[in-house]
């Protein structure tokens, strides 16, 4: 079920109330891209904007819309309001699932770092690190959003994500960034 922090709701009411055109709510949208990551949208919607196909999720002094075919995505997601050093903006995300062709202890506790140490830290700049492939010892992730494409990706792989992998999971050897860092809708440069 799709969650919005105390901080999220506050701020989405504000902005809706302090809207000079009607607003009726909230839109998140939710789509796979290529590297089956989740790229998250959120729109405020007038009434002309709704569409009967949506699910409607009510909060507190504003209602979510949610296309039938973003709602599996938004299951498990949590949309949150951040005011920290970098700025302030709204961030979505989720627990993704651990891709089906990988198993066992070693490929589990790689994504759970990934998930729940490096995720959390690259989202503040809209990047987001997947887990690609485990062979013997080497560990594939792929870089998307913020960090596809960026200037300090090599710095963020070598000092940020293999160091917290290696620290974990002592009997990782190596991992390799499997990005292609010149495509994308909108690599940083």
């Amino acid at each position: 079920m799709l969650t919005i922090t105390e901080a999220a709701e506050k701020k989405i009411a504000e902005l809706i109330s302090e809207s000079e055109k009607p607003v009726k709510g909230l839109r998140i949208g939710a789509r796979l891209d290529a590297a089956q990551q989740v790229d998250y949208k959120l729109a405020f919607v007038s009434d002309e904007q709704l569409d009967d196909e949506d699910e409607i999720a009510t909060f507190n002094g504003f209602d979510v819309y949610i296309a039938a075919d973003s709602a599996d995505l938004l299951l498990e997601a949590k949309v949150d309001y951040v005011d920290g050093l970098m700025g302030a903006g709204f961030k979505i995300e989720s627990l993704r699932k651990m891709p089906a062709h990988l198993s066992g202890p070693m490929a589990e506790a790689v994504h759970k770092v990934i998930e729940t140490q490096i995720n959390p830290g690259v989202a503040s700049h809209g990047g987001v690190v997947t887990l690609v492939d485990i062979k013997d010892k080497t560990v594939v992730v792929q870089l998307g959003g913020g960090c596809q494409g960026c200037g300090q990706a090599d710095v963020t792989l070598k000092e940020g994500i293999v160091r917290s992998i290696k620290e974990a999971v002592p009997e990782v050897e190596e991992v390799v960034d499997a990005t292609d860092h010149g495509s994308g809708e909108n690599p940083y440069y």
